[in-house]
């Protein structure tokens, strides 16, 4: 990589690459298979400081910033794009929004469990019927005394089985929902692991990504304290847009990795080939193929961290996030599918991995928002919202 790292930040990012080589490469494949969330490898992990990056070392975080997040999700993601995604939402949702929007106790109550990898987090915001349009919450949450009680099922929870705390969206103003204003009716909510009530669903049977777990989160009469509202009510929807600016990073990263596991193995396997007497790559058909994909990779990774570097600086990253998601979920893509076709036969089988790069990649245009929305956000950035009555 030729992006500009500071002698620390390059240490770190070695230190990504040899732990995803020593400790996932050998077990992408089983827990592919088996759709196996490797709890002891997140752990681990935790130890080195991945799973707290963003935090600062007073919760037990590792205290960087987003250039150092963006590096160790490329690097994990380079070898097992669904061990990325699981470090992706573990920093960015669940623990990002305490971080940025929790109280101070919340803050040390939760945060030096969550960036250790004693626990894992999972953030619940979608619903069968509440995808792209977050503000169709149907999820209640009911103030009775001291408590709230929360109802409700959410889908395609990362971390819904294996995880230890939850930051969940919920109305808290049922009124709001067919009102102009359903977006200031929602309100977020911290929930412990083995409150009653709280439970995981179905367990999502995906195409790929399956060694992290997407299941279904049910809240039946829930009840949580008082004191676990995130925030202000009615601050959900606006919070879970701001976490999502960061969260659009998360998986531009996790992108750039995808990208560059299924490069890195075409570029190997056309060095290596042979055909009509000489190397696959020595034909200007593949030649050009790998040319389009690193400079795009290029210019994704250029992109991302143009938006991680405004989001240390503490600056507005709308427009930018969504530009780096977009660009590095479409190259994703792009990269696993041409290098199925560099491997032709070979790719289509798993005795090569970017036959799971292939499976892996589409998540990447679809998770914290769709290539359509990530247009969409671009556009509003630029022209204003210009479907608004005046």
């Amino acid at each position: 990589m030729d992006f500009a790292l500071t002698e620390t930040q390059e240490m770190i990012r070695q230190e990504a690459r040899r732990f995803a080589q020593e400790e996932i490469a050998p077990h992408v494949k089983e827990w592919d298979e088996a759709a196996h969330f490797p709890r002891d490898v997140f752990r681990k992990m935790g130890e080195l400081g991945f799973l707290g990056v963003l935090v600062p070392e007073e919760y037990g975080g590792a205290g960087l910033g987003y250039i150092e997040y963006i590096t160790i999700v490329e690097e994990i993601a380079t070898v097992d794009p669904a061990i990325g995604l699981g470090v992706a939402a573990h920093n960015s949702l669940c623990t990002g929004h305490i971080l940025k929007y929790g109280s101070e106790e919340q803050k040390r109550k939760y945060l030096p469990k969550l960036a250790t990898g004693e626990w894992i987090g999972a953030w619940a915001l979608t619903e069968p019927t509440a995808g792209s349009d977050a503000g169709g919450t149907r999820t209640t949450a009911v103030r009775d005394g001291d408590h709230w009680v929360l109802n409700g099922t959410k889908t395609f929870t990362t971390h819904a089985r294996v995880g230890d705390l939850l930051v969940v969206m919920a109305r808290t103003d049922p009124e709001s929902l067919n009102s102009p204003k359903k977006h200031h009716g929602i309100s977020a909510f911290i929930v412990e692991k083995g409150t009653p009530g709280f439970r995981a669903g179905k367990h999502e049977n995906k195409l790929g990504m399956r060694a992290s777990d997407t299941s279904e989160t049910i809240l039946e009469n829930c009840r949580i304290p008082a004191e676990n509202l995130v925030g202000k009510e009615g601050e959900g929807f606006k919070q879970a847009m701001g976490i999502l600016d960061g969260g659009r990073i998360s998986i531009a990263a996790l992108g750039l990795g995808t990208a560059r596991g299924a490069l890195e193995a075409a570029i190997e396997y056309a060095r290596e080939r042979e055909q009509f007497g000489r190397p696959i790559g020595s034909f200007q058909a593949i030649q050009w193929k790998i040319a389009d994909i690193a400079t795009e990779l290029d210019a994704a990774r250029l992109l991302t961290y143009r938006a991680g570097w405004l989001m240390d600086q503490g600056k507005s990253c709308t427009k930018e996030s969504a530009m780096a998601k977009l660009m590095a979920g479409e190259v994703s893509v792009k990269a696993a599918v041409e290098a199925v076709q560099i491997f032709g036969g070979y790719g289509f089988t798993k005795d090569y991995p970017v036959e799971k790069f292939f499976r892996d990649c589409k998540l990447n245009t679809i998770g914290e928002g769709t290539s359509e929305i990530q247009r969409l956000v671009i556009a509003r950035q630029i022209l204003g919202r210009l479907d608004r009555k005046k």
